[in-house]
C-alpha cells in the first residue's frame, strides 16, 4: 500500500465516462419498469412516454449542474466534496456515510442478487445458494478493480456496448415491424382527470421513470480520474443522459407497436411485467427470451461493475478529509483506494446476507433525491462563495435550468413523501445518523491535535 502521493491515474476519456453512466442508468429496469409507468399514469400510453421524456429533462438538467461542478472541482469523491464545500463538511459526510452504510453498498447488493435471481428460471436455486454466488460476485469485481481504474474502465466499455447491441436491435425490430397504432393522446378519451389530478399522476409516474435514470450522479466520483474532466465530463454527462432519454423513449415507444394496449393491460393485471421481454418473444420467437436473458445478465454486470468502481471513491474522499477511517484515504500502486473497495464489498455482502431483493431496493430512495437537489442547489452557493473558481464548463441557462432542477425536484420529493412516507422516513434516518458519526469523528480529531 502507498499512500496518496502515488496520486490517481488519469484513465477515463469520454468514452470511458459515458459508458460510467450508462452503465450504471442502463440496468434490467429498461426492460419492466415501463409497467410502472403505465400503472401510474392510468395505462395511458401518451402520459407514460411524456413522463419518461419528462424524466430524462429532469436528469439533463441536474446533468447540467452535476456538469459545471465537477468541471471546476473535479476532485475524487464527486458529491461529498460539493456539499462539503457549500454547505458544511457534516452534509457531504452524511451523504458518503449514506451510500457506505445502506444506499451504496445496498445498490451493489442488490445488483449482485438480482445478477444471479436472472437465472433462476433455468437453475432453479435456493435463496442461500443465490446469495452465495452473489458474494462471490462482490468478491471477484472487487478484487478486479483493485487491479486499477484502466481495468476497470475497460470492463465497463465492454459491458456498455454488449448491451446495449441487444436493446437497439430489439427498439428497432419493434419500430419496423410492429403493427400496432398506439394512442399518444395525453389525456386518455373519456378521462375526466382535472388539472391537479393530472399533475399528480404525472408527477407520480415520473418518479417510476427516475428509478431507470438514476445513476447519472456517479461519474463526478471518478472526475480525478479523468484524462481532461473540465471536457470529457460534461461531454460524457449530456452525451450520455440525452442518448439515454432517447433510449428508453425509443425503447417503451417500441412496445406500443409491437403489443396492443388490451394485451399490455393483461400482462400488467397479471403481474408480468417484463413487457420488453414479450416483446423479444414476440419478434424473435423462443430465441427472444434467451436474447433478452443475456441482454439483462450484461446489463445488471456493467450496472454492478460502475457501482463498485464510483462509490468507493466517496469514502476515500471522508477519509482524506479525516472524519473516517484513514486507511480509505490510502490508494494501491495501480492508485485505486484499495481498502475503501474492500470496505464496502464488506458492508455490500453483510447486506446480501442480511436482506432480500425487495427491501434492498426500497432503500434511501428519498434520500438520494435530498441529496441530488442539495447539489443542484450548489451550483448557485458555488458561484457566491468561489466567484474566481475556473470554470471550463457553465451550466447552460443559469440560473433559470437551476431553479428549475430545484423546484422539479422538491416536488417530486413531497410527492415521494405524501406517497410513500416509510421510505421517505428511512431515506432521512440513515442521514442523521451520519451527521452524527461525523461529529464523533471531529470531536476525535480535536483531542488529538491537542495531545500533539
Amino acid at each position: 500500500m502507498t499512500t496518496q502521493n502515488n496520486g490517481f491515474r488519469k484513465e477515463i476519456g469520454t468514452f470511458g465516462g459515458i459508458s460510467i453512466i450508462g452503465g450504471i442508468m442502463i440496468g434490467s429496469g429498461i426492460f419492466y419498469l415501463g409497467s410502472y409507468v403505465l400503472q401510474r399514469t392510468n395505462m395511458s400510453m401518451g402520459m407514460a412516454l411524456l413522463c419518461w421524456i419528462i424524466g430524462g429533462v429532469v436528469s439533463i438538467l441536474g446533468g447540467l449542474c452535476f456538469a459545471e461542478l465537477g468541471a471546476s472541482d473535479p476532485k475524487s469523491g464527486g458529491m461529498v466534496v460539493y456539499l462539503n464545500k457549500a454547505y458544511h463538511p457534516s452534509v457531504g459526510y452524511s451523504f458518503g456515510f449514506t451510500s457506505w452504510l445502506v444506499s451504496g453498498s445496498g445498490s451493489i447488493a442488490a445488483l449482485a442478487i438480482a445478477l444471479v435471481t436472472a437465472l433462476n428460471n433455468f437453475m432453479h436455486m435456493s435463496e442461500m445458494t443465490i446469495k452465495l454466488i452473489a458474494i462471490v460476485i462482490i468478491i471477484v469485481l472487487t478484487a478486479y478493480n483493485c487491479l486499477g481504474i484502466k481495468y476497470g474502465s475497460i470492463l465497463q466499455n465492454i459491458s456498455m456496448v454488449a448491451k446495449l447491441i441487444p436493446i437497439v436491435v430489439i427498439l428497432f425490430a419493434g419500430l419496423v415491424l410492429g403493427k400496432q397504432h398506439p394512442d399518444l393522446s395525453v389525456v386518455p378519451a373519456g378521462s375526466d382527470l382535472s388539472f391537479g389530478g393530472m399533475f399528480g399522476m404525472i408527477a407520480f409516474a415520473t418518479v417510476a421513470t427516475l428509478w431507470a435514470y438514476e445513476g447519472w450522479t456517479n461519474l463526478n466520483p471518478v472526475a480525478e480520474e479523468m484524462k481532461n474532466p473540465g471536457r470529457d465530463l460534461p461531454r460524457a454527462l449530456i452525451i450520455g443522459i440525452g442518448s439515454i432519454t432517447v433510449l428508453y423513449t425509443l425503447f417503451n415507444f417500441s412496445i406500443y407497436r409491437v403489443l396492443p394496449h388490451e394485451q399490455i393491460v393483461s400482462l400488467i393485471n397479471n403481474d408480468d411485467l417484463y413487457l420488453g421481454t414479450t416483446v423479444a418473444k414476440t419478434i424473435f420467437g423462443g430465441a427472444g427470451g434467451g436474447l433478452i436473458l443475456v441482454t439483462q445478465l450484461i446489463a445488471i454486470f456493467g450496472a454492478l461493475n460502475g457501482m463498485i468502481i464510483a462509490f468507493s471513491r466517496y469514502y476515500y474522499e471522508m477519509a482524506e478529509d479525516g472524519h473516517f477511517f484513514r486507511d480509505h484515504a490510502r490508494l494501491n500502486k495501480a492508485g485505486v483506494p484499495q481498502v475503501a473497495l474492500i470496505s464496502q464489498a464488506v458492508i455490500s455482502i453483510i447486506l446480501v446476507m442480511l436482506r432480500n431483493l425487495d427491501q434492498l431496493t426500497s432503500l434511501v430512495v428519498f434520500a438520494g433525491m435530498v441529496y441530488n437537489t442539495l447539489c443542484i442547489i450548489a451550483v448557485i452557493i458555488y458561484r457566491k462563495k468561489f466567484p474566481d473558481m475556473e470554470r471550463p464548463y457553465k451550466a447552460w441557462g443559469y440560473p433559470v435550468t437551476v431553479i428549475l432542477a430545484v423546484v422539479i425536484f422538491f416536488a417530486l420529493m413531497i410527492n415521494t413523501l405524501m406517497s410513500d412516507p416509510k421510505t421517505a422516513a428511512i431515506g432521512l434516518i440513515v442521514p442523521v445518523l451520519g451527521v452524527i458519526t461525523w461529529f464523533i469523528f471531529d470531536k476525535k480529531i480535536a483531542r488529538d491535535e491537542k495531545r500533539s
